[in-house]
């Protein structure tokens, strides 16, 4: 692969923005740094039951051991990236993860530790935060080394093929690397400014009455609850809080929904009260918070205004690779290019899972994601030792 981009330094091109759907969440990947600090609430946050992270076959990382070469170094300790860290502890590989969080978890315990999540083969039901715990168990079983509240800054290649990556910490050595990196850093997309409220003004109340995403429903127990979003995550949560929440009302500024087709009919059915075509218009803030919203309908104009405890605002995400991009990979649509099957990218002996992966044909789900950890685990074993196959068998057999 070729990502040589022949630009004229005398020219600065635009950003670059595009919208891509992950996991149901409508993202917008850019390369555009200064775009993440447009949305102010952090979701790069700790999960609330850290009590459900099995410790006992963790390795820390130890600075004084610098030096030594890891055969397989995984950027990202999601559930992508643990299922990957389990493949290659299986094929006998040592194993280093680091992550920028302070848990492992990933998307999954930063966004929706208390969703459930229907499409993950063997579960008809599992919670996010269930499903991180069964990942980290299976993940840490092998005793790989682990990086938290780490951020990769550089990957630099030796002369000897092995790869040295760069962190604000550390330098970690390895001779193969996988990138779980999900999207990148990423920040939910705020509610739109009108010409009647400020929007920033709701910054204030991010966790009381205001939330990007929920990680303990009780926090919405008998309230009047404003979700607003046309996608999966509005729908689900407007599902699974219909018997917490006093009443609930939708709102959507189309009438097509980025939804599965199940969903949206469960949601029509349903109790909750849903609006399209409508708009949040104007929130009335106080210093102790706001009691009253009004919505607008985006074709007549007619405005409408109730009694709103809380607001989810489920408007996706912006999400940037950061410094990935300057490793020398092929980025496209604000990820990473790779073989399909080999997850193969264009520098020997990395390869891209996940979220991160881009590939014709590339479905964005976690059940994917574990099937590519698989391959690219299994290509760095047979990359680092040529004479092992590929295919490690069945662990059935073993």
């Amino acid at each position: 692969m070729n990502n040589d981009q022949g630009n004229d330094d005398n020219i600065k091109p635009k950003p670059h923005h595009e919208e891509v759907d992950l996991g149901g969440a409508t993202v917008e990947m850019t390369d555009d740094e200064k775009a993440l600090h447009l949305s102010k609430p952090d979701v790069h946050v700790e999960p609330v039951h850290a009590e459900d992270m099995p410790k006992s076959h963790l390795h820390l990382h130890h600075a004084e051991k610098a030096e030594e070469i890891f055969d397989c170094t995984i950027i990202g300790g999601g559930t992508t990236g643990l299922f990957a860290a389990f493949y290659a502890g299986m094929r006998e590989m040592s194993v280093k993860i680091i992550d920028s969080l302070g848990e492992l978890g990933g998307q999954v315990s930063a966004l929706y530790p208390e969703k459930n999540i229907y499409d993950v083969a063997g579960f008809p039901v599992i919670r996010g935060r269930d499903l991180v715990a069964g990942c980290v168990e299976q993940g840490l079983q092998f005793g790989p080394t682990v990086c938290l509240s780490e951020k990769v800054e550089h990957l630099r290649r030796e002369a000897d093929g092995t790869y040295t990556l760069i962190s604000e910490k550390n330098e970690h050595r390895t001779k193969t690397v996988i990138i779980a990196a999900g999207v990148g850093a990423f920040a939910p997309r705020q509610l739109p400014s009108t010409p009647e409220f400020d929007a920033d003004s709701l910054n204030d109340f991010v966790g009381s009455q205001v939330f990007y995403f929920v990680k303990d429903q009780e926090q919405f127990r008998d309230k009047n609850l404003l979700i607003v979003g046309g996608g999966d995550s509005a729908l689900d949560w407007a599902l699974h809080l219909e018997s917490v929440a006093n009443e609930i009302t939708l709102i959507h500024r189309r009438d097509k929904w980025r939804a599965h087709e199940d969903t949206v009919q469960k949601v029509l059915s349903s109790s909750v009260n849903v609006r399209t075509f409508h708009e949040v218009s104007h929130v009335e803030c106080g210093s102790n918070g706001f009691e009253q919203v009004t919505i607008q309908h985006n074709k007549t104009g007619d405005k409408s205004t109730f009694n709103v405890d809380a607001i989810i605002l489920c408007l996706g995400f912006i999400a940037n690779i950061g410094s990935i991009k300057d490793w020398g990979l092929v980025i496209e649509d604000g990820g990473v290019l790779v073989e399909a099957g080999t997850m193969s990218t264009s520098l020997p002996g990395v390869y891209a899972v996940g979220d991160m992966a881009r590939y014709p044909g590339k479905m964005n789900l976690i059940a994917t994601g574990f099937a590519e950890a698989a391959a690219a685990a299994n290509q760095a074993k047979h990359f680092i030792d040529p004479e092992s196959k590929v295919f490690p068998g069945h662990s059935s057999e073993k």
